[in-house]
């Protein structure tokens, strides 16, 4: 694949991003455009290594070498035809995804690896350019009905697959917009909105029917969506927040991150949400806590706000610069990384607990906090204060970042009564099917909280089961059963 000697001539090489000064002043995504004969270079660099462990990588069974190779020589229709064969929506994952599939790229054994995320996003946008992204509707209707609970990832691709062969399907949003957390949770510097749009026009005209709005197990009971429909995917997400339930957490000032978040892509939509008060970080000290990509993601918009100070408190060491023995290739690496929004500024502080909130007049001023040592023990972490550490920050706002603990249990689950697992999100087996007739799930819902890949992945293959319980066979993709069902990448 690519260049036989590729990997000898041409170094790794990602697009440069804006400067700093210019991007604090917008939301706009963050890289300047990469040319096209460096990502020609890039595909070169693919090797012809025998077994791809790229696709070990992927849950979506992506095939990387193939489009690779075909953007090395400049075939990129064809590039862009291979890559939708596993993929609904490259243009998410190209810009989303944390790149497994480079982490277990051949190359990197001991060279840095090819650069899978950025010729996967070259293509897609150069195949969106060209017009050729254009709707499949299905040739033969089937009758038959599915109703779609949730907007992200996992209910999209669910939605796009069952349409294509041949059922209504609806989507519901409880939200204004579609798109779940790829809409509100995710920053438009990241990646702009634009992208979700022309996808939900394109499932619309493959007859996709998208109702936002509308609460199911609120606006709609359970009992009337199983009367209406033939059958229902839950895709609605890990929406439930990692609290930290210390003393002052009441404190006005403390939120969640998605409390943060949310308001933000509200304004950036135009849909009048205040640049000033409570829910903005403008002249404030910011304390955020949780060191992930929800992290980074308040750490972005906060400079943007134009924040005093921030800081980001991550419990657990500082991840090394390179592997270590214990986490050999083809591991996903657990090596310390530089987001754009850590580039932009802030302090990043490792070991580190919070105590308490400390407040006046009910709001929040201060944390108060120790260092820690991560102590494992039979496998399992454990912190161990570190005495004489304590220390005060002060904070006019505290973002909560600390992940997600499965869907919310109220509502249309505890009317469905499905089953959830040990860890609170629904109970499935390896085909998506739930412990209620014709109820199936996907994504975090069931899975918990995890990656893009693997919600798109989870909502292609429930399509495929929904499909096959609905006509007695199917011929839709079923991305899980390659192997990386048991192996959970989070």
């Amino acid at each position: 694949m690519g260049k036989p000697s590729g990997f000898l001539e041409f170094p790794r090489e990602l697009p440069s991003r804006r400067p700093v000064p210019d991007r604090l002043r917008d939301f706009l995504e963050v890289y300047d455009p990469f040319p096209e004969d460096k990502l020609k270079s890039q595909g070169a660099r693919c090797m012809d290594c025998g077994i791809p462990f790229c696709h070990q990588g992927c849950p979506l069974g992506n095939l990387i070498p193939d489009w690779n190779d075909l953007v090395y020589r400049d075939q990129w229709r064809a590039a862009i035809d291979r890559l939708h064969q596993t993929n609904n929506f490259p243009e998410f994952t190209g810009r989303l995804c944390p790149a497994p599939c480079e982490s277990s790229c051949v190359l990197g054994i001991n060279d840095d690896p090819v650069t899978i995320k950025q010729i996967e996003v070259g293509i897609i946008d150069r195949a969106w350019d060209e017009g050729w992204v254009t709707p499949q509707p299905a040739k033969v209707k089937t009758g038959k009905t599915v109703a779609v609970v949730g907007s992200g990832p996992a209910g999209l691709a669910a939605a796009q697959q069952l349409a294509r062969a041949g059922h209504d399907v609806t989507v519901f949003e409880r939200a204004d917009r579609i798109g779940g957390l790829l809409r509100y949770g995710i920053p438009d510097f990241k990646m702009e909105k634009r992208h979700i749009d022309r996808r939900i026009a394109q499932m619309e005209a493959e007859g996709v029917v998208f109702k936002a709005g509308v609460n199911v197990g609120v606006d709609v009971t359970a009992d009337a969506l199983l009367a209406e429909f033939d059958a229902v995917c839950l895709c609605g997400g890990a929406t439930q927040a990692r609290d930290l339930r210390i003393e002052g957490r009441d404190l006005e000032g403390v939120l969640f991150a998605m409390d943060f978040l949310t308001p933000q892509n509200q304004r950036v939509a135009g849909d009048g949400v205040p640049e000033a008060g409570p829910l903005t970080a403008k002249d404030k000290h910011v304390i955020i806590i949780g060191g992930g990509d929800t992290g980074a993601d308040c750490l972005g918009t906060a400079h943007r706000h134009g924040c005093k100070s921030v800081h980001q408190f991550e419990i657990v060491p500082r991840p090394p610069d390179t592997r270590t023995p214990t986490n050999p290739w083809p591991q996903w690496s657990n090596v310390f990384r530089v987001s754009s929004a850590h580039e932009e500024g802030g302090v990043r502080e490792y070991q580190i607990n919070t105590k308490r909130f400390l407040g006046e007049g009910g709001r929040v001023t201060a944390l108060e906090t120790v260092r820690v040592e991560m102590v494992v023990e039979n496998g399992r972490p454990s912190f161990v204060e570190v005495p004489g550490t304590e220390q005060v920050y002060s904070a006019d706002l505290v973002l909560l970042a600390m992940g997600f603990v499965g869907p919310e249990r109220g509502g249309l689950l505890q009317q469905l009564g499905v089953e959830l697992d040990p860890m609170g999100n629904v109970k499935s087996d390896q085909t998506r099917r739930t412990s209620v007739e014709k109820v199936f799930t996907a994504g975090d819902m069931t899975r918990g909280q995890s990656l893009i890949v693997w919600a798109i992945a989870e909502g292609r293959h429930a399509a495929a089961t929904i499909d096959e319980f609905l006509m007695g066979t199917t011929e839709l993709p079923r991305p899980l059963e390659h192997g990386n069902v048991a192996r959970p990448f989070v």
